[in-house]
């Protein structure tokens, strides 16, 4: 017997997104039509993002600059039973609704597989190395699209209000609670940052600043080592 799907709240942080929002949001018309739930939260674009997107979504929230705070304020004023967070620049894959209800039939909460947008080999690397390190170690990244019961992001108390790494800081809480269900069907997302500052260079600026996390370092000091990076 089929799971019953939940009703999903569709989170989505954004600052200056409004180009790659006429993309992503089109994609997610099916799941609202559905009955789920499409949140926008602008951290203060410089851009029209807020204008062009209201007709395809169901909220528009307006909160302080940061992913983490962003999405929090977008899990507040949401109604569904499972919170799922997207990037600007992601897709879902076509099946979400009935992945996640499965899914949850094991873990209060879990994150896609990612595939990077593009043909390059390099990028089959780098994200199969991305979906094995989070299988094995139960930590999500953004990009995997995290999602969860409400109930169980009340209980951690949401994302940590740091300016990087929240999500590895919200897994670390979740996994207390139980293992993630690490789904097998992938989300698509932007390889921008690898395509604008390098492959190499990025892919050792996120260790370097994975493991400066890890041992303790300041979440305010690694953003801007990001930023510059």
């Amino acid at each position: 017997m089929a799971a019953a799907i939940p009703r999903l709240s569709i989170i989505i942080p954004a600052i200056d997104e409004a180009e790659r929002l006429a993309t992503t949001l089109p994609c997610l018309a099916r799941l609202r039509r559905a009955g789920h739930e499409i949140v926008v939260v602008d951290g203060g674009s410089g851009d029209d993002t807020r204008a062009r997107i209201g007709p395809l979504v169901d909220r528009v929230l307006v909160a302080g600059r940061g992913r983490a705070r962003q999405m929090n304020a977008g899990a507040a004023a949401s109604n569904g039973d499972v919170l799922l967070f997207l990037h600007a620049d992601s897709l879902l894959p076509g099946d979400t609704e009935a992945a996640i209800a499965d899914a949850l039939g094991h873990s209060c909460w879990g994150r896609f597989d990612v595939r990077l947008w593009g043909r390059e080999w390099s990028f089959r690397v780098i994200e199969a190395f991305m979906n094995l390190r989070s299988r094995l170690t139960g930590i999500a990244t953004g990009d995997q699209a995290i999602f969860v019961e409400r109930e169980a992001f009340k209980q951690v108390g949401g994302y940590p209000d740091i300016p990087l790494m929240e999500d590895v800081a919200i897994s670390r809480l979740l996994k207390a609670i139980a293992r993630p269900a690490c789904l097998r069907q992938r989300v698509v997302t932007s390889a921008r940052r690898w395509r604008v500052n390098g492959i190499a260079r990025t892919v050792l600026l996120m260790w370097r600043l994975r493991l400066a996390f890890a041992l303790g370092a300041d979440p305010g000091q690694l953003a801007r080592r990001y930023e510059r990076g």
